[in-house]
């Protein structure tokens, strides 16, 4: 016995030194990403019939030849497929109708997606057509001007990388229909009745009939009754039409239109009289003029049918697509129920008699000049990027309207992936594991988190996905990216609208931190200016002998901001030329200190100067929103430009922003009306902010604008708590910095020091005299500065002796002195609890300090103690020189998990720090 427990563990003692050796070694043949970067190259390849977009860690190939579609997204880093069936690069709906970008029909399940599958699968009817390609590098989203006093390292812009351009043109048959000659296989009008007609009437009026008062063609019949004619189609049948008379007729499901007849079910397009619109089976499709007759066309191809309809039976529009299988057998017209079948609605509510008449019923074969085309007007162009060094692409879509007519972009899909499951379950699920893959776009707003402002993606059940496990097919794996409404964007002749940005981030791990630290490179390497991390104060009063002392301290002390923040009297609104000449001349005397200097302007939860000006029509979240397609948003708008720039003001502290909200007035000259009023307004913000990044004024703004310029957002705290006692505050603020550097790096969120009272609390909750509560200070800074978050220091002033002065500049210079190591990201060691040491640790592989432990004490004692410390991403492997606050460096060993056990003696209710090189 003794001989196998000394066996066993002879094994399991090699097992674990074998497996230590595989993770160096690994580590050595292929770097590990957020070690080392630099091999990651991204690069787009073209090789026969596919496109390769690839950077070692993710690879998105694209099919380019007998039709355009991604056949594969591999994270290269797991060796896993993310995507199981096929989807079309894009979707449009012009003037109402929905087109597929690309795409490729045929798959048999959805499951998996088998490359040999590819062979046999062809383009989507009626889809965009790849046209060219063009392969390139990353171009910027819009200009930066950096302000590199405040980074700890210079960041690219743009990232390096590589981009791909696949530009499609409208499908063949064109978007006004397909107006080619065809063979005409058969012909009625209807001028007598045809013996081929076979009808099926409904007996709940005996009058029900497709020969009213001796007029062959018109239907007499109670509105939600049934009463058609079919006959078999010809060989070789490619479209069918007929005109459409809805005279009297008030049936919506049971309106007049025509059903294709399949093996396996029928194909019913209508009129909707009443609702205003067409019918696609049971669904309401477009919308249709209701007092006039519309020739409806039916176009069988490539296992679709496409509904058409038109005014003048020559330029038709498209209404929308049904996939089936097999050939049609026969054609009914007339009153059928939703499914095209011989049912009336019920015994009763039948509705009232009407009449509606048919005419000009046609089926035609084949083109008889199959080689002719149609001029592609529209254009829709899918661009990609990926990027050096981490897991990462971007997409986007533009559209050229390059016809001579106005055309209507009701909405767009710039994504839509079919994604691997990352868990089944048969029964209902109340919290499904999702893909690993991340998702967002730009179009964000409302929030000051990713999750609460990512209103552009979706990623939801699919109801085509026949085969998955869950019964009811609601497992969340299909993502599209479209806006929640619109744009509903009117293009003329000429014009171009380009959609927001999607970037996708491929995770490679289950594991909360290392799916953090990628999340965050991502925002590093998109964002860059959210490394941007000035010292900053609010002061309370724009007074200019007030925002002189402020700037006079921050200057002795090293703060790098004032901002004459809410509730100070500053005002970006003025147009008064005195006030703005002397907002200028705080201006240049903060610039002589080396200070910025800027102000706060609220936006969301207050009026325009007129209620007209306001949105109109849809609730506003927080109560009132200045519409900024009105006069008096524009003019807003243009007012802080104009301000900033005659001022030379370096700072907007945006409250609100723009939270997404909607206006149904159709007299503002910036939208239309309710459909484009969110894209328009997003439009209007974003500009402003993007203006701001190419002039160098930091952006303020609570809601998750990082994308479109953005520096930083609120870290995540409730304002009220500044009204605990402080020794409340000090926990709390730990916990709160903790909580919100899981989705932000150190410099994207801020937070708060009121150092008057905030929110009420009286003395127990305020700093101020500032002298007289130095310990906790102290501690606050040591929170904040050893976090490496600002924040908004609110009060007069930040200190009221020398001893206060001296301990504000020893935060100041020890934050200066760590910049580069502090500003990097955080690793998520111990929560602040108030029962036992907490603590953080800062890391970063590249540089000469790679990491920096910051220990928090909580409690009335000492604490000594030994403290596990990770050192996987500091890029350390064998040995660490550890320094703390005074003493010399020490040596400690790595063990196999890159860790080392560090002795800590931490003062009662006090903080250490230590820096790992």
């Amino acid at each position: 016995m003794w001989a196998y427990l000394m066996k066993s563990f002879v094994l399991a003692a090699l097992a674990v030194v074998c497996s230590w050796w595989m993770t160096v070694e690994s580590r050595a043949a292929a770097p590990d990403w957020l070690l080392d970067a630099t091999p990651y190259k991204a690069r787009v390849v073209q090789s026969g019939a596919e496109v390769t977009l690839d950077n070692g860690l993710i690879r998105r190939t694209i099919r380019t030849k007998n039709g355009c579609a991604t056949v594969s997204f591999e994270n290269r880093m797991t060796g896993e497929q993310m995507i199981r069936a096929i989807r079309p690069e894009a979707v449009v709906e012009l003037d109402g109708v929905k087109y597929p970008v690309g795409g490729l029909t045929g798959q048999p399940i959805q499951n998996y997606l088998s490359p040999a599958w590819l062979a046999t699968m062809t383009p989507l009817p009626s889809s965009f057509v790849l046209d060219s390609l063009e392969i390139g590098k990353t171009k910027a989203r819009f200009e930066w001007m950096k302000r590199k006093e405040w980074m700890p390292v210079d960041m690219p812009w743009p990232p390096a990388g590589a981009s791909l351009t696949l530009r499609f043109r409208a499908p063949d048959e064109g978007l006004g229909g397909d107006t080619r000659e065809r063979k005409v296989l058969l012909a009625d009008d209807f001028l007598k009745f045809d013996e081929q007609w076979k009808p099926s009437y409904s007996k709940a009026h005996d009058r029900t009939s497709f020969q009213n008062e001796g007029k062959t063609g018109e239907i007499y019949a109670l509105a939600n009754s049934f009463a058609f004619v079919e006959r078999e189609l010809p060989a070789g049948t490619q479209v069918v039409q007929c005109k459409i008379d809805r005279g009297t007729d008030r049936g919506a499901s049971w309106g007049p239109g025509i059903v294709l007849v399949y093996p396996d079910r029928n194909v019913k397009f209508n009129l909707r009289i009443d609702h205003q619109t067409f019918g696609i089976g049971d669904a309401a499709a477009g919308k249709l003029e209701p007092s006039k007759p519309y020739t409806l066309r039916m176009t069988i191809a490539s296992g679709n049918v496409l509904c058409e309809a038109s005014l003048d039976g020559k330029t038709f529009e498209r209404v929308g697509n049904v996939s089936v299988r097999g050939e049609p057998r026969a054609v009914r017209l007339g009153k059928t129920d939703p499914s095209g079948n011989a049912n009336d609605y019920g015994s009763k509510d039948l509705g009232e008699l009407g009449r509606c008449r048919y005419q000009d019923f046609q089926i035609f074969g084949e083109p008889l000049d199959t080689a002719a085309k149609v001029d592609s007007n529209v254009w829709v162009d899918v661009h990609y990027e990926i990027y050096d060094g981490i897991p990462l692409l971007s997409k986007w879509i533009v559209v050229r309207n390059t016809s001579a007519v106005n055309v209507q972009l009701n909405t767009f899909v710039a994504e839509t992936l079919s994604l691997t499951e990352a868990e089944s379950s048969v029964e209902p699920n109340p919290r499904w594991e999702l893909p690993g893959l991340h998702v967002e776009t730009d179009y964000a707003f409302l929030s000051m988190s990713i999750k609460g402002a990512n209103a552009a993606v979706k990623l939801g059940s699919d109801p085509t996905y026949e085969t998955q496990v869950n019964y009811d097919k609601k497992t969340p794996c299909l993502l599209e990216c479209t806006p929640p409404v619109g744009p509903d964007q009117l293009l003329a002749p000429g014009a171009t609208l380009e959609s927001f940005r999607v970037f996708e981030l491929a995770y490679d791990s289950t594991e909360r931190e290392r799916n953090s630290l990628a999340l965050r490179r991502m925002y590093r390497t998109i964002a860059p200016w959210v490394t941007e991390n000035p010292i900053l104060m609010h002061v309370r009063s724009a007074s200019p002998e007030a925002v002189r002392l402020a700037i006079d301290q921050c200057h002795e002390v090293g703060f790098e901001m004032v901002i004459m923040t809410f509730g100070s009297g500053f005002n970006y609104e003025s147009r008064d030329p005195a006030y703005q000449q002397a907002i200028k001349e705080l201006v240049d005397y903060a610039k002589y200190k080396g200070v910025a200097l800027g102000g706060y302007s609220l936006l969301a939860s207050r009026g325009a100067a007129t209620g007209a000006d306001n949105t109109q029509g849809v609730p506003a979240r927080y109560g009132v929103m200045p519409c900024l397609g009105a006069t008096w948003g524009t003019e807003y708008l243009a007012q802080l430009k104009r301000f900033m720039s005659t001022a030379g003001l370096s700072v907007l502290e945006h409250d609100g922003s723009y939270p997404g909200d909607r206006c149904a007035a159709t007299n503002h000259p910036g939208h239309r009306g309710l459909g484009d009023s969110q894209w328009a307004q997003w439009r209007a913000i974003t500009d402003l902010y993007k203006s701001c990044r190419a002039t160098g004024v930091y952006l303020n703004i609570p809601d998750w604008y990082f994308l479109t310029g953005g520096n930083k957002t609120g870290m995540g705290y409730r304002e009220t708590n500044w009204s605990l006692p402080r020794e409340y505050q000090e926990i709390i603020e730990r916990q709160n910095v903790f909580d919100g550097t899981w989705e932000k790096t150190p410099s994207m969120g801020w937070m708060m020091v009121p150092l008057t009272e905030y929110h009420g609390g009286g003395a127990a909750a305020t700093i101020e005299p500032l002298k007289d509560h130095l310990p906790h200070y102290d501690n606050r800074m040591a929170n904040l500065f050893g976090a490496g978050v600002q924040a908004c220091y609110r009060g007069p002033r930040l200190y009221d002796t020398d001893a206060t002065k001296l301990q504000v500049k020893k935060w100041v210079d020890f934050y200066k002195q760590h910049r580069p190591i502090l500003d990097s990201d955080i690793l998520h060691l111990r929560r602040a609890d108030g029962r036992d040491l907490d603590y953080i640790l800062h890391v970063n592989p590249t540089l000469k300090e790679k990491g920096l432990l910051m220990v928090y004490n909580p409690l009335p004692e000492i604490v000594t103690k030994t403290l596990t410390i990770p050192l996987y991403y500091t890029g350390l492997t064998d040995v660490a020189k550890v320094q703390g606050p005074a003493g010399a460096a020490q040596e400690y060993r790595l063990n196999r998990k890159f860790e080392i056990e560090l002795p800590v003696t931490i003062p009662a209710q006090g903080y250490s720090w230590f820096v790992v090189e």
